[in-house]
């Protein structure tokens, strides 16, 4: 296999030879982008232009060195400006909203540093139907389903050891076999019930602990003790509190129109303590690999975020350049969520889990926990975190019992 086409293209090409039920694709290279060379690409894009539809795939040549789904795919029309958009937006992705995520697998996972304009792409026919992602873990396949897209009424993603179509098994198999190294498939199963390849991932080099036990473990007979611990977590903590920090920007903002002892603030006064706020989440992310965010405050601020937007209506300028911000930090504390494997707040908002985030294989070791309590206890559970002391950086355990009841412990 030539190995400087990225591993995406390259393993799906291989197992096209292997007469798997791979869908038509073409891998466009950045050198291609760059020099404009579509003639293939437009071929490609005449035999499928009745679906209206294709899918672009992102294909780095160092995509594989970056946990899975670190890098977007995007359905678009199938011509040459949709597969142009798409790239485009793929990169601007990586450069955003992907952007904490990369600088943290560079700093804790050693992935190495990116070219964005080297991104090639992937095009394949849109099909429409549900997800399956299998890989192997010691001794059993696992199966982790995502629902169609289309359902209103939508079911979580899950993870089996029993597929819904014995084929599953038996291909993804015989794709390990072909392949010869553990491996990451996912599969799209199209509603007449045929199961395509959409990709493969060499995973034999992450360590998935379940597998390193086996080889080093004995199974003994029993075990006599007084305290019991079913399920336990450690994690720093980040103590998020929104509502204090528009509460914040508004004070400024106050101070700056109706005047205050001392010198009024200015709009860069007040940038700085949107910017800050920002600083101090990139560098808590990037100080822990595995951490929580225990929220006392996290969406529940919409009438504050418009109060401070509005605040400099008189000074459109000015105003222009505050909603910016605002706009800007809202999107990075999404950023920052979804970095964190553990979220500790009320019922009401929890962790949306994409098909990579639920059961790749980089959340074998560290699955996504969710903590929470009820809405109705909110006021009574903000008081006795701020009792008895929690702050960011402090390290919490969470200890789940035979119930699966959690309790918080600040260590």
């Amino acid at each position: 296999m030539d190995l400087t086409i990225p591993e995406k293209a390259r393993l799906l090409e291989y197992l096209k030879k292997g007469t798997f039920n791979i869908p038509d694709f073409i891998y466009v290279s950045a050198t291609d982008f760059k020099k404009k060379n579509f003639s293939k690409l437009e071929a490609f894009l005449d035999i499928h232009r009745k679906g209206f539809k294709v899918i672009a795939r992102s294909a780095h040549p160092e995509e594989e060195f970056f946990r899975g789904g670190t890098f977007d795919s995007e359905e678009t029309y199938a011509d040459l400006d949709g597969i142009i958009y798409a790239r485009k937006r793929i990169i601007n992705l990586a450069r955003t909203a992907k952007r904490l995520s990369i600088l943290r697998q560079q700093k804790f996972n050693k992935a190495p540093q990116l070219d964005l304009e080297k991104m090639g792409i992937i095009v394949m026919p849109f099909i429409e139907g549900s997800n399956v992602m299998a890989k192997k873990i010691a001794n059993d396949w696992e199966f982790g389903y995502s629902q169609e897209r289309i359902h209103k009424v939508r079911k979580g993603p899950y993870i089996t050891n029993t597929p819904h179509d014995i084929r599953l098994l038996l291909i993804s198999e015989k794709i390990q076999k072909y392949l010869g190294f553990s491996c990451e498939i996912e599969y799209i199963i199209s509603r007449d019930g045929q199961i395509h390849v959409v990709q493969a991932k060499d995973i034999s080099k992450i360590d998935t602990l379940e597998l390193e036990e086996s080889k080093r473990s004995i199974k003994l007979d029993g075990i006599h003790r007084i305290r019991k611990r079913r399920n336990y977590r450690e994690r720093p903590i980040y103590v998020m509190n929104n509502k204090a920090f528009y509460m914040r920007v508004i004070a400024k903002c106050e101070d700056m129109i109706l005047g205050c002892e001392g010198p009024a603030p200015t709009i860069k006064d007040i940038i700085d303590v949107i910017n800050s706020y920002k600083h101090e989440l990139e560098d808590f992310a990037l100080r822990h690999q595995r951490f929580g965010v225990l929220g006392l405050s996290i969406q529940e601020t919409d009438e504050l975020y418009q109060v401070a937007n509005h605040y400099l209506e008189e000074l459109p300028e000015l105003q222009k350049e505050l909603s910016l911000a605002l706009h800007d930090i809202q999107y990075f504390i999404d950023y920052f969520l979804a970095e964190s494997d553990t979220l500790l707040t009320k019922d009401k908002i929890s962790i949306h889990m994409c098909t990579h985030d639920a059961y790749g294989i980089d959340t074998v070791r560290n699955p996504l926990w969710s903590v929470y309590w009820h809405i109705s206890r909110h006021e009574q559970i903000v008081g006795q975190i701020k009792r008895l002391g929690f702050k960011t950086g402090d390290s919490i355990g969470i200890d789940i019992d035979p119930d699966n009841k959690p309790t918080v412990y600040r260590l």
